[in-house]
């Protein structure tokens, strides 16, 4: 019987192998990697009242060395609507030349209302922002649970119907090579159990969290954070969250920590709230995340 070389299994093996690499999850794999980006709602007030565009926004987080920008959709103008292929072309071309990538986009839907006609709105809200998401180069679209009243309906029948909607949307953005992550949002989400409940039930590589520091209001955060992280694709780093329901400042230290424990890898983008100009507001707050980054090796 002839005997085969191990170099000569070894070739015909990598394939294999580099498919197990590329189909499992990063974070299994390899050790942390971060990179910074900037929440667009940061700059909410300006955006909304029309004393900031997007263009300004980019040329922002260039001058400050971000690495990306999450621009949410409704700072698009004609939102809900998609603006012209012409204008989303014209942001993805200058945030290239700005050297800045475009982490994300995101939409406001509700997948918890108990209207069949409404939840559909919003898968179809969805998947033309998905479209758009695609154009811009955004490699994942934000979407909410939802904020409807259902305290008369057993939870069990709202997830049964939201990830119903859920594995709609994110069929559609596979299609088009867009990961649709869902937010905790201190909504229908308030758990880092009811958000893991909800991923698992849609079972997608193309779905994930958005991990919203500030939105898990009960108990340990950093412990919910650290439940979360096994599912995030995307994040939103907050000044502050809460500690069994009492507001303080976010020890960025700890949450690099649990980050490099987990081997999280891809963007954390920052979002800053409440008064202040947020053109003092982020420089000092990116200035912090990246001290607490540089003690992990970032």
């Amino acid at each position: 019987m002839k005997r085969i070389s191990f170099p000569f299994l070894l070739f015909f093996l990598f394939p294999f192998l580099l498919t197990l690499q590329l189909h499992g999850k990063p974070y299994e794999k390899l050790p942390a990697k971060l990179r910074t980006s900037l929440n667009a709602y940061s700059f909410n007030g300006p955006l909304m009242k029309g004393e900031m565009n997007l263009d300004q926004l980019l040329e922002f987080c260039a001058a400050n060395q971000i690495d990306a920008v999450d621009i949410t959709a409704y700072y698009f103008p004609g939102y809900p609507e998609v603006p012209s292929d012409e204008y989303l072309y014209h942001i993805k071309q200058k945030a290239f030349l700005l050297g800045l990538e475009i982490s994300g986009t995101g939409v406001r839907n509700d997948f918890s209302d108990p209207d069949p006609a409404k939840r559909k709105a919003s898968v179809e809200l969805v998947k033309k922002w998905i479209i758009a998401a695609e154009k811009l180069g955004a490699p994942v679209i934000r979407v909410f649970s939802g904020t409807a009243d259902v305290k008369d309906l057993p939870r069990e029948k709202v997830v049964d119907y939201m990830v119903a909607n859920l594995k709609e949307c994110v069929e559609f953005g596979k299609s088009h090579g867009v990961v649709v992550g869902i937010q905790n949002h201190n909504d229908f989400i308030k758990t880092a159990d009811q958000a893991v409940e909800i991923i698992k039930r849609v079972n997608s590589d193309w779905f994930g969290l958005i991990l919203d520091v500030g939105s898990y209001r009960t108990g340990d955060p950093y412990e919910e954070i650290a439940r979360s992280i096994p599912y995030t694709v995307n994040w939103q780093l907050k000044e502050n969250l809460f500690v069994n329901g009492v507001e303080q400042k976010t020890d960025l230290d700890r949450i690099m920590k649990i980050i490099q424990e987990k081997g999280y890898r891809g963007y954390i983008p920052l979002e800053t709230l409440g008064e202040g100009d947020p053109k003092v507001k982020v420089p000092l707050f990116l200035k912090e995340i990246r001290e607490a980054m540089q003690k992990i090796g970032e």
